[in-house]
């Protein structure tokens, strides 16, 4: 038995099967954009937990340095605003306030290694040697979550702007991850932490 199909059946069959495979794409391209999203916003969270988890850990290194510095106030100024600038940050997920928090709170860090090195006794307390120990290892997660959301906010933005899944993230309006940077060189310098 033969079929015999006339000419607008075949058009119609193959614009059938280019309308499928557009839809494909696109349905393939928004799904990569929208899991590349999820990425960025679950290694951002990531990043907040570990800034959290360490702003949480200030005031207990706070409360042990003010008995052996209570002259260093402007030291402890400069960590409750790091902490609220964090805070609002949090609220708001905006990566660059969250940077600049990041930025106050090295600075206050490292010049309380600067008070820490002129009392020794300081130097010889376990519960200070605990907070630093645990501080030590926070930076070292908040460094490697970094890495890990600026590689994340790098594929998402590539996406974006490559061809032809730019033309996707134009049509359902996908922005561009912002980095979690530093500006500073010496923010560029991890806080070191000695005993």
């Amino acid at each position: 038995m033969v079929f015999l199909i006339g000419g607008g059946a075949i058009a119609g069959i193959i614009i059938g099967i280019l309308v499928l495979v557009l839809l494909i794409f696109i349905v393939g391209g928004y799904n990569g954009l929208v899991q590349l999203r999820n990425k960025v916003r679950n290694s951002w969270s990531q990043i907040d937990v570990q800034l959290k988890r360490r702003f949480d850990m200030i005031p207990n290194l706070v409360e042990t340095v003010k008995g052996y510095a209570s002259h260093e106030k402007s030291i402890f100024e400069e960590f409750a605003e790091a902490r609220k600038m964090h805070a609002q940050s949090a609220k708001t997920g905006d990566v660059a306030q969250a940077a600049e928090a990041e930025k106050g709170l090295s600075g206050a860090l490292s010049r309380l290694m600067v008070v820490q090195e002129q009392y020794p006794e300081l130097k010889a307390n376990e519960n200070f040697k605990e907070l630093m120990a645990n501080l030590k290892e926070t930076e070292d997660k908040i460094a490697f979550s970094r890495q890990f959301y600026n590689d994340n906010v790098m594929k998402l933005n590539n996406k974006i702007e490559m061809f032809p899944s730019n033309i996707i993230a134009g049509m359902f309006n996908f922005k561009a991850a912002t980095f979690f940077e530093v500006e500073e060189a010496s923010q560029r310098e991890s806080v070191k932490v000695s005993f």
